[in-house]
């Protein structure tokens, strides 16, 4: 989840890269250096002494550039997996997913236990396409073991130009050999809202991931949805499987879509802008008719702040599994030279209070995993005859009281 930020000062990073300049260049007094910060001296006289004998005794020459680069890289890339120094080409990558277009993949990286882990893959992506699932491990690029220590790397090398292609190797539960996948990148456009009637009254909606557009596209969905109900709906399925996170306005929007009141998403941090509290305003764009929200272990971070607000505040139930949890907000600093730090700044908090970051979400009714759920049936049949988690959130729908009110009041205005 990405939280952005016009602008911020960034102190700490900046005394660290003058230390390190200085350093390079031999200033260093046998005393603490008055940087106004507690920065201990005897670790910056290591660090000096480590460049200056990289510099000198490495295989090969190394510029005071590239040393500085891979050291602020690693200062941030040390404090959990999702901080990251983002050099001119990442930074733009980052600046073109938020805004639901860019060339690569399609596919959502996390570090666990020193292994490079599919979140999910984006609907209709290359990776999805040739079948990569949420859990496999990535353990090679173009035939080169992956760099754990950082996702900046794995995800540098699955970007590129439209057309080109990528060797992807893959470790999968259940599989003793690596799986290769030939994926050809192309232009992923993250039209992060898809929606369909299941049958008279009850619509469904997926959201993918979230981008800047999915609040306002979510509103365009539900007006189709109504029309093509020719009524308000009676009951919608909100599918959040498989969808790793993005923009935390839009998960809040998404929300708000949904909540008459309340709140929504609560984070704290150590700075004034990382502390916060989100409210619902008035209007439910569904007035009251009940709603299920599909979820599993792919539905991470800015899903499950949709799925933690909905569920406590009584407005959907869960169905699947529990969620990822991934429950940090990261804020995009921008720095000189068109570069940026992704740094983790808050952790948040659903409504009821519970930090969900390492536990997720528990459903209110568990469906056990079904890798085969999505296709029981031929990809042009319907999508409750395809989809038997939907089937099954249908059901759900239909016995709520919410739904059985809906049908009473309806079946009297026809009379």
């Amino acid at each position: 989840m990405i939280k952005k930020s016009s602008g911020a000062l960034l102190l700490c990073i900046g005394i660290a890269i003058g230390l390190s300049l200085g350093l390079a260049h031999g200033v260093l007094a046998d005393k603490a250096v008055a940087l106004g910060a507690d920065l201990p001296w005897q670790d910056a006289r290591m660090l000096a002494a480590v460049l200056e004998r990289v510099k000198h005794d490495y295989v090969n020459p190394v510029d005071d550039h590239q040393l500085l680069q891979a050291a602020i890289r690693g200062m941030v890339a040390s404090l959990d997996p999702y901080s990251a120094y983002l050099d001119s080409d990442e930074y733009d990558e980052v600046k073109i997913s938020t805004s639901g277009r860019y060339s690569g993949v399609g596919i959502e990286l996390s570090i666990q236990d020193e292994q490079v882990v599919v979140i999910a893959p984006f609907d209709g992506s290359p990776a999805a396409l040739a079948g990569i699932r949420s859990g496999d491990i990535i353990v090679a690029i173009d035939g080169i073991a992956v760099n754990t220590s950082t996702l900046a790397d794995s995800i540098g090398r699955m970007r590129g130009e439209e057309g080109t292609s990528v060797k992807i190797g893959i470790m999968r539960e259940g599989r003793p050999e690596p799986m290769l996948f030939t994926l050809k990148r192309s232009r992923v456009d993250l039209h992060s809202v898809s929606a369909e009637m299941l049958e008279a009254g009850y619509g469904y909606v997926r959201i993918s991931q979230f981008s800047e557009t999915t609040g306002e596209d979510l509103i365009g969905a539900l007006k189709t949805l109504r029309k093509r109900n020719g009524a308000p709906l009676t009951g919608l399925v909100l599918d959040l499987r498989d969808n790793p996170g993005g923009v935390l306005e839009a998960a809040v929007s998404v929300a708000d879509t949904f909540l008459d009141s309340g709140v929504i998403v609560t984070a704290k941090g150590r700075t004034p802008d990382s502390k916060f509290e989100m409210h619902a305003t008035p209007g439910d764009a569904l007035n009251g008719a009940p709603m299920v929200v599909l979820v599993n272990g792919g539905s991470a971070s800015a899903a499950e702040i949709v799925a933690g607000a909905l569920k406590d505040q009584h407005r959907g139930k869960l169905l699947g599994s529990t969620t990822f949890g991934k429950g940090s907000v990261q804020t995009i600093i921008p720095l000189s030279d068109d570069r940026a730090v992704k740094l983790t700044t808050s952790l948040y908090y659903t409504p009821s209070g519970a930090s969900i970051n390492h536990r997720g979400i528990a459903p209110d009714i568990e469906l056990p995993r079904d890798d085969m759920a999505r296709a029981a049936a031929p990809a042009d049949a319907p999508l409750l005859q395809r989809d038997r988690d939907v089937k099954r959130a249908v059901e759900e729908l239909k016995a709520s009281p919410g739904a059985r009110a809906g049908a009473v009041t309806t079946a009297a205005g026809l009379r």
